[in-house]
Parts: structure tokens; sequence; C-alpha cells
């Protein structure tokens, strides 16, 4: 099944794109058909993650997204990263306590906040917490409109004026004190389509994200994975596994990281995070992801670089993402906080992690001759590779990970 989702630049007074807002399309038609808000809103966040790539869709600038009150409320708006978005509350929302409260954390930590098709009496409750203020240049009359620019313009906030159809109204919107600017005049919005995944893959790549930035915060990620009953159930059966062997059963996954620490808890939330995300492909991707993982690992310690073990993990964990989520793999590592000689490895820029990489892939496919070029770089041995090959796939097929991804519609272990 094909999916659609249409962008629209945002420009600013130089005519320069800052940014794209990412619209829901439920066919290759110019024109939406909403009839569940709150479904499209949930599409576009999910689809624009997980599907496309934010940073692939927006080119690196800013995704303006649509968000229902029940998007703010239940936390999906959350799922996206910060840096890269624009939460656009829309007109829609009623500023009740629970929005209000939603929107304070979401700004807390690190969102800018839009308000959608600006109504003062309507919107009044919210302008504290705006970053931008969006006015429709057709629904709003003037006077109301100038009337809002001159009561908010002191307090920082930016103006967007939506439906710009002209060059004399973006002219005129830039003498009263515009700054970004949407409409026909610049672009109609563009139809981008691709293929369906299914939308709890938002929420695995929302953990794979947190468990490989450089710091985890382990309070965030057990408060994730507790709210999701099905990876709960998947994680804890997988640390209670025979690969484990622990006396007491674990409960939770802060019990895990007191008796495993946080670098082997990383790689185990992220080896089941990789696992769940490729539910509906074949086994052998996720069996080849876990195999380097280990393979990669193993060279690491044979280097000497025995500080960026996890690094060399997640080397080999991710090599082969762009075939698991079915997207290229620029846009699958776009939103990943990897170390970055990690992704551009992984991006075929040649480096040291480059090197461990290719030497393990040709070891694979027996490619001798490109195995002695990189061992040779790397000034290691061709003869140690048939054993660390071994006790990597042996390590692999002692991971669970079959049985524990087909158990995500059991009942859940105890809270996390």
């Amino acid at each position: 099944m094909q999916k659609f989702i249409a962008r629209q630049p945002i420009l600013d007074r130089g005519e320069n794109v800052v940014g794209y807002e990412l619209l829901f399309r439920s066919a290759d038609e110019p024109f939406s058909h909403i009839e569940d808000p709150d479904a499209a809103s949930s599409a576009v966040i999910s689809d624009s993650m997980t599907l496309y790539g934010i940073h692939e869709l927006t080119d690196g600038e800013r995704a303006f997204i649509n968000c229902t009150r029940n998007a703010l409320v239940n936390g999906r708006a959350a799922l996206m990263p910060p840096d890269r978005i624009v939460i656009e509350v829309l007109e829609t929302v009623q500023a009740d306590t629970e929005v209000l409260t939603a929107c304070r954390v979401l700004k807390s930590a690190g969102y800018m906040i839009a308000l959608d098709d600006f109504r003062d009496q309507q919107h009044s409750a919210l302008v504290d917490l705006a970053d931008i203020i969006k006015i429709d240049l057709l629904a709003t009359p003037e006077h109301e409109a100038e009337n809002t620019l001159r009561r908010y313009r002191d307090r920082g906030i930016q103006f967007l004026a939506e439906k710009v159809e002209t060059r004399e109204q973006f002219q005129r919107s830039i003498a009263q004190g515009y700054s970004a600017f949407q409409g026909y005049f610049f672009a109609k919005p563009r139809i981008v389509a691709s293929n369906d995944v299914p939308p709890a893959r938002l929420f695995y790549f929302s953990i794979l994200k947190a468990v490989t930035a450089p710091e985890m915060d382990v309070r965030r990620v057990a408060d994730s994975i507790k709210h999701d009953l099905g990876l709960s159930y998947k994680l804890l059966r997988f640390l209670n596994s025979a690969v484990f062997g622990f006396r007491n059963r674990i409960r939770s996954v802060r019990h895990a990281v007191a008796l495993l620490g946080q670098a082997e808890m990383r790689k185990w939330i992220s080896l089941v995070a990789i696992a769940s995300l490729g539910e509906d492909k074949p086994p052998v991707l996720c069996e080849t992801a876990l195999t380097r993982a280990a393979f990669c690992e193993n060279l690491a310690q044979r280097l000497g670089a025995h500080s960026r073990q996890e690094d060399y993990f997640f080397l080999g964990l991710l090599s082969n993402i762009d075939a698991i989520l079915s997207r290229p793999m620029r846009s699958a590592l776009a939103d990943l906080p990897i170390a970055e000689d990690v992704k551009q490895a992984l991006l075929g820029t040649p480096n040291s992690f480059h090197d461990v990489l290719q030497a393990v892939i040709s070891y694979e496919k027996a490619e001798w001759e490109k195995l002695a070029a990189y061992t040779s770089r790397l000034h290691l041995m061709d003869n140690i590779f048939p054993e660390l090959f071994l006790n990597s796939v042996q390590w692999c097929r002692r991971v669970p990970f079959r049985e524990v991804v087909g158990a995500g519609n059991q009942p859940p272990q105890p809270a996390i």
C-alpha cells in the first residue's frame, strides 16, 4: 500500500526556505480529505519519522507538523526530535488544563510551538508558550490581524503569514511585520509517496534513537518502554532468557541496568528495537545485523579500541538498517544520534570504522582479496576471522530474538 504526504515550503523575507509544513494526504491529490483529524495527525508524525525521514523530507530544515489535542496530550508529538520540529497547535484545539500542561512539557523539552490559524479569543492562553503565530491572510479580517501583530510583537514571537497568493500580499505582509511566509505564491504542497510501514515502527525507532544517544536517559527510556506493553514484555522476556542466566527474575529496566550496567543495557535494548523494527522482514536481516554487531565488537578488542566497543557494536547492528526500514541509508540514519565517525562509515566514507565493517562484509561474502586489503589497513591478521566469525554466529544463535519478537501480543510482565 502506498502512503502519501505533502510538503509546502515556508520562506523568510529573502524568499529563502526555512522550513516545510508536512500535510496529510490520503491519495496523490492536491487537497486532503480528512475524516479523522487524530488519525491524520498520527499518520504524518509516524510516516515522517519512519517512512520518509524528516531530514530527507525537509532538506534539513524544520518540519511544521499539525497536532490535534490527542497528539499533544497522549505524548505522540513528543516522539519527534525537538531540534527538527515545530509543533503546530491546530485552531480546533481548546487550551484546557491538559493541553496547557502538554505544551509546557513540550516547550521545556526544546520544541518550538506555533499556533495555527491564530484567533486571539481562542489561543490567548497559549500565547506565553508560543514561538510562532500563524495568521491565515484569507480567513482573518485585516484589522484583526493587525491587532494581533500590534499586541504580541513585543514578546519576541515570530509571525507567519499563511495563504500568501500574490507578490502584493507578500510585500504588504513584510511591511506589516511578518517574518515568515507560506502560500501558493511561493509553491503549492508537493506530494511525496512511499510504501506503507507499520505504525508501531515510530515507537521502536524512537527507542532506538534514545539508546544510541551519547548519554542514555535511563528514566526516560524506562518510562517509554513501560507505556508500551508489547515492548515491555519482549524486553523482559529477553532479559530473563537463558542467554543471561540471572538467578533472580528481572522485573524492570532499572533493575537490569543495575545488574548489567548502562552500556550493556543500551546494546540489549537496541537489539530488541532492531528485531521489532524487522518483524515484517525476512529473519535473515536481523540475524545479519546481530552477527555483524558481535563481529565488529570482537574486532574492536583486537584493535585495542576498548573504549569504543559500544560504537563498534552499533556499527554492525545498524549496517543493514536501510533494508530493515526500507529506506535509503542516509535517510535511515538521519535522526539517529550515533557517533559521527560511525555514521560516516555506514554512509561509505572511508575511515577506520568503515574498514572494519567492510572487512566483516568481505568475510561474509568470501571476498578474500578485499578482506586482505582491509585487514592490511587495519593491521590485523586474516587468520583471526574464522574464529571471530564462528563466535559471532554462535552468539547470535543463543540470542532468542525470534522468540522475543514473536511474543509481542502476549500478556505483559509486571510494569517496568
